[in-house]
Protein backbone atom coordinates (compact mmCIF):
# COMPACT_ATOMS: atom_id res chain seq x y z
CA UNK A 1 0.00 0.00 0.00
CA UNK A 2 1.78 3.51 -1.01
CA UNK A 3 0.57 6.82 -2.51
CA UNK A 4 -2.58 8.19 -2.21
CA UNK A 5 -3.96 5.29 -0.96
CA UNK A 6 -1.85 4.57 1.68
CA UNK A 7 -2.15 8.12 2.89
CA UNK A 8 -6.24 7.76 2.89
CA UNK A 9 -5.99 4.61 4.67
CA UNK A 10 -3.65 6.66 7.92
CA UNK A 11 -5.95 9.43 7.81
CA UNK A 12 -9.45 6.83 8.55
CA UNK A 13 -7.94 3.51 9.74
CA UNK A 14 -9.22 4.76 13.07
CA UNK A 15 -13.01 4.80 12.02
CA UNK A 16 -12.50 1.56 9.68
CA UNK A 17 -10.68 -0.47 12.34
CA UNK A 18 -12.91 1.08 15.40
CA UNK A 19 -15.83 0.27 12.82
CA UNK A 20 -14.80 -3.00 12.05
CA UNK A 21 -14.73 -3.93 16.01
CA UNK A 22 -18.03 -2.72 16.30
CA UNK A 23 -19.65 -4.64 13.54
CA UNK A 24 -17.46 -8.43 15.33
CA UNK A 25 -18.96 -7.03 18.67
CA UNK A 26 -22.75 -7.29 16.85
CA UNK A 27 -22.11 -10.10 15.20
CA UNK A 28 -21.23 -12.22 18.07
CA UNK A 29 -23.96 -10.71 20.15
CA UNK A 30 -26.64 -11.91 16.93
CA UNK A 31 -25.03 -15.20 17.01
CA UNK A 32 -25.18 -15.88 21.05
CA UNK A 33 -28.62 -14.39 21.06
CA UNK A 34 -30.47 -15.99 17.95
CA UNK A 35 -30.37 -19.39 19.26
CA UNK A 36 -32.24 -18.69 21.89
CA UNK A 37 -35.43 -16.97 19.99
CA UNK A 38 -35.24 -20.20 17.29
CA UNK A 39 -35.21 -22.51 20.19
CA UNK A 40 -38.20 -20.89 22.27
CA UNK A 41 -40.42 -20.69 18.48
CA UNK A 42 -39.77 -24.46 18.07
CA UNK A 43 -40.69 -25.68 22.15
CA UNK A 44 -44.07 -23.16 21.51
CA UNK A 45 -44.33 -24.46 17.74
CA UNK A 46 -44.62 -20.37 16.65
CA UNK A 47 -43.68 -20.96 13.44
CA UNK A 48 -46.12 -20.35 11.48
CA UNK A 49 -48.22 -18.09 13.99
CA UNK A 50 -47.55 -15.31 11.80
CA UNK A 51 -49.42 -11.78 11.31
CA UNK A 52 -52.12 -9.52 13.52
CA UNK A 53 -54.19 -12.65 13.73
CA UNK A 54 -51.84 -14.87 14.73
CA UNK A 55 -52.40 -14.80 18.45
CA UNK A 56 -56.33 -16.51 17.21
CA UNK A 57 -54.69 -19.39 15.44
CA UNK A 58 -55.15 -22.79 16.83
CA UNK A 59 -51.63 -23.86 19.13
CA UNK A 60 -50.30 -20.36 19.18
CA UNK A 61 -50.04 -19.23 23.21
CA UNK A 62 -50.63 -15.46 23.61
CA UNK A 63 -48.61 -15.84 27.03
CA UNK A 64 -45.88 -17.77 24.93
CA UNK A 65 -45.44 -14.33 22.34
CA UNK A 66 -45.77 -12.01 25.08
CA UNK A 67 -42.00 -13.96 26.93
CA UNK A 68 -40.92 -14.05 23.48
CA UNK A 69 -40.50 -10.33 22.92
CA UNK A 70 -40.03 -9.40 26.52
CA UNK A 71 -37.00 -11.85 26.38
CA UNK A 72 -35.81 -11.11 23.04
CA UNK A 73 -37.34 -7.84 21.19
CA UNK A 74 -34.98 -5.24 23.07
CA UNK A 75 -31.71 -6.61 21.59
CA UNK A 76 -33.17 -6.85 17.89
CA UNK A 77 -34.36 -3.41 18.47
CA UNK A 78 -31.12 -2.39 19.60
CA UNK A 79 -29.29 -3.67 17.04
CA UNK A 80 -32.15 -2.58 14.74
CA UNK A 81 -31.87 0.71 15.82
CA UNK A 82 -28.07 0.82 15.48
CA UNK A 83 -28.83 0.16 11.75
CA UNK A 84 -31.44 2.87 10.95
CA UNK A 85 -29.22 5.08 12.66
CA UNK A 86 -25.79 4.08 10.91
CA UNK A 87 -25.89 6.66 7.63
CA UNK A 88 -26.71 9.23 9.69
CA UNK A 89 -23.53 8.80 11.74
CA UNK A 90 -21.35 7.71 8.56
CA UNK A 91 -22.56 10.62 7.01
CA UNK A 92 -21.61 12.77 10.31
CA UNK A 93 -18.84 11.24 11.78
CA UNK A 94 -17.10 9.87 8.60
CA UNK A 95 -18.57 12.06 5.24
CA UNK A 96 -18.37 15.85 7.00
CA UNK A 97 -15.03 15.59 8.25
CA UNK A 98 -13.45 14.07 5.32
CA UNK A 99 -13.15 17.01 3.29
CA UNK A 100 -14.33 19.62 6.22
CA UNK A 101 -11.69 19.40 8.22
CA UNK A 102 -8.76 19.55 4.95
CA UNK A 103 -10.37 22.88 4.02
CA UNK A 104 -10.48 23.73 8.03
CA UNK A 105 -7.34 22.85 8.73
CA UNK A 106 -5.47 24.03 5.80
CA UNK A 107 -4.08 20.63 5.00
CA UNK A 108 -5.64 20.07 1.71
CA UNK A 109 -2.80 22.66 0.57
CA UNK A 110 0.25 20.60 1.49
CA UNK A 111 -1.43 17.68 0.04
CA UNK A 112 -2.05 18.91 -3.40
CA UNK A 113 1.72 20.13 -3.91
CA UNK A 114 2.81 16.14 -3.62
CA UNK A 115 2.11 15.93 -7.39
CA UNK A 116 -1.25 14.25 -6.65
CA UNK A 117 -4.30 15.29 -9.16
CA UNK A 118 -7.31 16.81 -7.07
CA UNK A 119 -9.45 14.00 -9.23
CA UNK A 120 -6.90 11.29 -7.72
CA UNK A 121 -6.55 12.42 -4.17
CA UNK A 122 -10.13 13.08 -3.84
CA UNK A 123 -11.32 9.80 -5.25
CA UNK A 124 -9.22 7.28 -3.07
CA UNK A 125 -10.67 8.92 -0.32
CA UNK A 126 -13.91 8.80 -0.68
CA UNK A 127 -13.25 4.78 -2.55
CA UNK A 128 -12.33 4.20 0.50
CA UNK A 129 -14.67 5.37 2.82
CA UNK A 130 -17.33 4.15 0.44
CA UNK A 131 -16.13 0.46 0.28
CA UNK A 132 -16.00 0.31 4.25
CA UNK A 133 -19.78 2.16 4.80
CA UNK A 134 -21.32 0.47 2.30
CA UNK A 135 -20.00 -3.08 3.64
CA UNK A 136 -20.51 -2.11 6.99
CA UNK A 137 -24.16 -1.68 7.21
CA UNK A 138 -24.68 -4.39 4.68
CA UNK A 139 -22.91 -6.85 6.94
CA UNK A 140 -24.75 -5.32 10.02
CA UNK A 141 -28.34 -5.00 7.99
CA UNK A 142 -27.55 -8.46 7.09
CA UNK A 143 -27.25 -9.52 10.57
CA UNK A 144 -30.39 -7.52 11.92
CA UNK A 145 -32.71 -9.51 8.84
CA UNK A 146 -30.87 -12.79 10.32
CA UNK A 147 -32.14 -12.20 13.95
CA UNK A 148 -35.22 -11.23 12.61
CA UNK A 149 -36.63 -13.90 10.40
CA UNK A 150 -36.96 -16.66 13.51
CA UNK A 151 -39.88 -14.04 14.80
CA UNK A 152 -40.72 -12.05 11.44
CA UNK A 153 -44.29 -11.01 11.09
CA UNK A 154 -45.18 -12.34 14.77
CA UNK A 155 -47.95 -10.34 16.80
CA UNK A 156 -46.42 -8.09 19.20
CA UNK A 157 -43.19 -8.23 17.32
CA UNK A 158 -41.90 -6.57 14.36
CA UNK A 159 -43.54 -6.60 10.84
CA UNK A 160 -42.05 -5.93 7.63
CA UNK A 161 -42.96 -2.27 7.45
CA UNK A 162 -41.69 -1.49 10.99
CA UNK A 163 -39.31 0.97 10.73
CA UNK A 164 -37.14 -1.28 12.90
CA UNK A 165 -37.07 -3.55 9.65
CA UNK A 166 -37.36 -1.83 6.67
CA UNK A 167 -35.04 0.34 7.10
CA UNK A 168 -32.56 -1.75 9.22
CA UNK A 169 -32.54 -4.06 6.75
CA UNK A 170 -32.49 -4.96 2.70
CA UNK A 171 -30.75 -2.77 0.19
CA UNK A 172 -32.21 0.60 0.62
CA UNK A 173 -30.32 0.14 4.34
CA UNK A 174 -27.33 -0.12 2.23
CA UNK A 175 -27.96 2.45 -0.64
CA UNK A 176 -29.05 5.21 2.19
CA UNK A 177 -25.45 4.49 3.90
CA UNK A 178 -24.00 5.61 0.47
CA UNK A 179 -26.56 8.61 0.55
CA UNK A 180 -25.27 9.36 4.14
CA UNK A 181 -21.78 9.71 3.07
CA UNK A 182 -21.99 11.43 0.18
CA UNK A 183 -24.30 14.04 1.70
CA UNK A 184 -21.76 14.37 4.53
CA UNK A 185 -18.46 14.73 2.46
CA UNK A 186 -20.58 17.54 0.17
CA UNK A 187 -21.81 19.54 3.52
CA UNK A 188 -18.07 19.47 4.36
CA UNK A 189 -16.99 20.68 1.15
CA UNK A 190 -19.47 23.44 1.17
CA UNK A 191 -19.35 24.42 4.36
CA UNK A 192 -15.63 24.42 5.16
CA UNK A 193 -16.08 23.59 8.51
CA UNK A 194 -16.37 20.39 9.96
CA UNK A 195 -18.98 21.20 12.93
CA UNK A 196 -21.28 23.22 10.58
CA UNK A 197 -20.90 19.95 8.02
CA UNK A 198 -22.35 17.85 10.63
CA UNK A 199 -25.22 19.80 11.36
CA UNK A 200 -26.41 20.32 8.02
CA UNK A 201 -25.61 16.97 7.22
CA UNK A 202 -27.79 15.61 10.04
CA UNK A 203 -30.41 17.58 9.16
CA UNK A 204 -30.59 16.47 5.57
CA UNK A 205 -30.06 12.39 6.14
CA UNK A 206 -32.41 12.94 8.79
CA UNK A 207 -35.09 15.24 7.10
CA UNK A 208 -34.93 12.36 3.86
CA UNK A 209 -35.24 9.34 6.18
CA UNK A 210 -38.35 11.14 7.92
CA UNK A 211 -39.41 12.21 4.52
CA UNK A 212 -39.28 8.94 2.93
CA UNK A 213 -41.15 7.07 6.03
CA UNK A 214 -43.97 9.35 5.72
CA UNK A 215 -44.77 9.26 2.03
CA UNK A 216 -43.43 4.99 1.43
CA UNK A 217 -47.12 4.14 1.57
CA UNK A 218 -47.83 5.98 -1.35
CA UNK A 219 -45.36 4.71 -3.76
CA UNK A 220 -47.09 1.92 -4.48
CA UNK A 221 -50.97 1.60 -4.91
CA UNK A 222 -52.23 -1.16 -2.42
CA UNK A 223 -54.13 -4.49 -3.22
CA UNK A 224 -57.92 -3.83 -2.60
CA UNK A 225 -59.17 -7.27 -0.70
CA UNK A 226 -62.80 -7.86 -1.29
CA UNK A 227 -65.24 -9.95 0.79
CA UNK A 228 -69.07 -10.88 -0.78
CA UNK A 229 -71.63 -9.75 1.47
CA UNK A 230 -71.12 -11.25 5.43
CA UNK A 231 -68.81 -13.52 4.37
CA UNK A 232 -65.72 -13.35 7.23
CA UNK A 233 -63.31 -11.25 5.82
CA UNK A 234 -59.52 -12.61 4.88
CA UNK A 235 -57.22 -11.63 7.65
CA UNK A 236 -54.93 -9.35 7.47
CA UNK A 237 -52.12 -11.54 8.21
CA UNK A 238 -48.91 -9.68 7.62
CA UNK A 239 -49.99 -7.35 5.44
CA UNK A 240 -49.39 -3.43 5.64
CA UNK A 241 -52.76 -1.84 6.54
CA UNK A 242 -53.20 1.24 4.76
CA UNK A 243 -56.68 1.66 7.28
CA UNK A 244 -58.82 2.14 3.72
CA UNK A 245 -61.96 0.12 4.30
CA UNK A 246 -65.86 0.15 4.11
CA UNK A 247 -68.21 -1.25 1.42
CA UNK A 248 -68.89 -1.80 -1.91
CA UNK A 249 -72.21 -1.18 -4.20
CA UNK A 250 -73.25 -3.33 -7.12
CA UNK A 251 -71.30 -0.91 -9.48
CA UNK A 252 -68.20 -1.28 -7.28
CA UNK A 253 -68.19 2.19 -5.64
CA UNK A 254 -66.72 2.65 -2.28
CA UNK A 255 -67.77 3.64 1.02
CA UNK A 256 -65.65 4.19 3.74
CA UNK A 257 -66.31 2.89 6.95
CA UNK A 258 -66.18 5.84 8.82
CA UNK A 259 -69.38 7.14 7.66
CA UNK A 260 -71.44 3.85 6.83
CA UNK A 261 -72.32 0.46 8.77
CA UNK A 262 -70.11 1.06 11.99
CA UNK A 263 -72.36 -1.77 13.55
CA UNK A 264 -71.35 -6.21 13.78
CA UNK A 265 -73.92 -8.69 13.91
CA UNK A 266 -77.14 -8.78 12.44
CA UNK A 267 -77.31 -4.47 12.47
CA UNK A 268 -74.83 -4.79 10.05
CA UNK A 269 -76.50 -6.90 7.45
CA UNK A 270 -79.50 -4.93 7.94
CA UNK A 271 -77.27 -1.90 7.33
CA UNK A 272 -75.51 -3.02 4.27
CA UNK A 273 -79.17 -4.30 2.85
CA UNK A 274 -80.31 -0.29 3.14
CA UNK A 275 -77.89 0.96 1.30
CA UNK A 276 -77.41 -1.32 -1.44
CA UNK A 277 -73.79 -2.77 -0.18
CA UNK A 278 -72.81 -6.19 -1.16
CA UNK A 279 -69.33 -6.28 -0.22
CA UNK A 280 -66.72 -5.26 1.76
CA UNK A 281 -63.04 -4.09 1.02
CA UNK A 282 -59.85 -3.14 2.36
CA UNK A 283 -57.12 -1.59 0.97
CA UNK A 284 -53.33 -3.73 1.94
CA UNK A 285 -50.04 -3.81 1.16
CA UNK A 286 -49.07 -7.49 1.12
CA UNK A 287 -45.76 -9.11 2.30
CA UNK A 288 -44.55 -8.81 -1.29
CA UNK A 289 -44.29 -5.19 -1.52
CA UNK A 290 -41.53 -5.16 0.50
CA UNK A 291 -39.00 -5.59 -2.19
CA UNK A 292 -40.80 -3.13 -4.33
CA UNK A 293 -40.93 -0.21 -1.82
CA UNK A 294 -36.95 -1.36 -0.74
CA UNK A 295 -35.79 -1.05 -4.68
CA UNK A 296 -37.79 2.10 -5.18
CA UNK A 297 -35.93 3.71 -2.12
CA UNK A 298 -32.77 2.33 -3.28
CA UNK A 299 -33.03 4.11 -6.94
CA UNK A 300 -34.04 7.24 -4.56
CA UNK A 301 -30.90 6.99 -2.02
CA UNK A 302 -28.47 6.06 -5.14
CA UNK A 303 -29.57 8.55 -7.30
CA UNK A 304 -29.20 11.21 -4.51
CA UNK A 305 -26.06 10.15 -3.40
CA UNK A 306 -25.01 9.95 -7.33
CA UNK A 307 -25.63 13.76 -7.79
CA UNK A 308 -24.46 14.80 -4.35
CA UNK A 309 -21.01 12.96 -5.35
CA UNK A 310 -21.06 14.96 -8.92
CA UNK A 311 -21.56 18.27 -7.13
CA UNK A 312 -18.42 17.68 -4.82
CA UNK A 313 -16.21 16.56 -7.58
CA UNK A 314 -17.59 20.23 -9.85
CA UNK A 315 -17.19 22.19 -7.03
CA UNK A 316 -14.01 20.93 -5.16
CA UNK A 317 -12.35 20.92 -8.68
CA UNK A 318 -13.36 24.57 -9.45
CA UNK A 319 -12.07 25.60 -5.93
CA UNK A 320 -8.97 24.18 -6.07
CA UNK A 321 -7.71 24.73 -9.76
Amino acid sequence: MKGTLWLAWRQQRALVLGGGLLLALCAAWVVFQRPDAVAFVDEHHLAGCKGWDGGDEEGCDGEAFARLFDGGAGGLGALAALSVALPVLIGVFWGAPLLGREFENGTIKLALTQGVSVRRWFATRFALATVCAVTGSAVLAALVAWWWQPTANMLSGFYWHDGYIFNATGPAAVACAFFGLAAGTAAGLLMRRTLAAMGVTLAAVGGTRLLLNTFRSDWIAPTTRVTPGMTPKQPVGSAWSTGDFGYLDAAGREYPISRYCQTSGEDLRRCMAENGFVARYHKVHPVGDFWAFQWIETALFLGAAAALVAVTCLVLRRRLV
